[in-house]
């Protein structure tokens, strides 16, 4: 480990940041049949700049995401249990199982479908960020890491798997265009963590397993599916004075702080883009030429 990535690990926080809001990710239907739990892009939180969406996904074949269009932003499908197998016009297919990233720029134009790979329920995470204005017309690009690959960290009771960003002196690998830091935290009992947060970002914690207490020891503990958005500070400062393992996830981005204009899988910075996307999407051109002829093998066996 380096002298800076050292000092920066071992620093004290001055100002931790404190949970502003929390809300309870309850299950709804989405896509063909699957259920998610829906924490940011809902009524109570449109938008957390720069995120989008943010699903915990619960999904047993037939059910699934068929084929579906995307413009103007990234996806971060990040599997705890199960695999989902990817496929999309250009021809790119894989299948992404338990552990393993996929890191997703549709830019100008994706047409996908994301299908259970395996029998029994497949579970994970998908997260939306927005592009910038200089970004969403760029062309489609992936990132993937097999679990194995992921950087990982572990120091006093704390376990980090470093997605984006650098945590514990560990850096990933991945290449985010928002700037972005997407930690999986698990701390044993007794343990306590603080985790520096470029002081302009905005972040969240997610909540997976267990039950935590984030930002002071005054707040009250935070259990599984709650969403807790922070506050300003330095950094995030948690505990886990419970008896169980805690696991969340915690994701900073840099905003954007430019017009948002959604109309479902499209994200724009005004009315007028989002008109000219569908136009695109509907007449296969300016990135969607390739949806004319094209469907998911998915899609033709199951003839959806």
């Amino acid at each position: 480990m380096s002298k800076s990535s050292s000092a920066e690990s071992c620093r004290v926080l001055k100002e931790a940041r404190l949970v502003e809001r929390r809300f309870l990710a309850r299950p709804q239907h989405e896509g063909a049949g699957a259920i998610v739990r829906r924490s940011i892009g809902r009524f109570e939180l449109k938008y957390f700049d720069p995120f989008l969406v943010l699903d915990e996904f619960s999904v047993t074949a037939p059910a699934g995401f068929s084929d579906h269009p995307h413009r103007g932003f990234e996806t971060v499908t990040y599997m705890l249990q199960g695999s989902v197998t990817h496929e999309d016009f250009e021809g790119h297919k894989g299948t992404i199982g338990a552990g393993d990233l996929q890191w997703m720029t549709a830019g100008k134009g994706i047409v996908h479908s994301e299908m259970p790979a395996a029998q029994g329920t497949q579970k994970g995470l998908q997260l939306w960020i927005n592009l910038s204005s200089n970004h969403k017309m760029i062309e489609p690009k992936y990132q993937e890491i097999q679990s194995k690959n992921i950087a990982e960290a572990v120091r006093d009771g704390i376990k980090v798997r470093v997605i984006a960003g650098e945590a514990l002196g560990t850096k990933s690998p991945i290449y985010t265009r928002t700037p972005t830091m997407y930690m999986d935290f698990t701390l044993k009992p007794r343990a306590h963590l603080q985790q520096p947060i470029p002081t302009s970002w905005n972040a969240f914690v997610y909540v997976l397993e267990g039950e935590g207490i984030f930002g002071s020891l005054k707040s009250p503990p935070a259990s599984a599916h709650h969403l807790l958005l922070l506050g300003s500070g330095e950094g995030l400062e948690a505990w886990n004075e419970s008896s169980k393992p805690l696991r969340f996830i915690l994701v900073g981005g840099e905003p954007l702080r430019e017009p948002v204009v959604q109309f479902g899988p499209f994200v724009m910075n005004t009315q007028e883009e989002i008109d000219r996307t569908i136009d695109d999407f509907e007449n296969c051109v300016n990135g969607f030429e390739k949806a004319r002829h094209w469907r998911s093998e998915t899609a033709i066996s199951l003839d959806i």
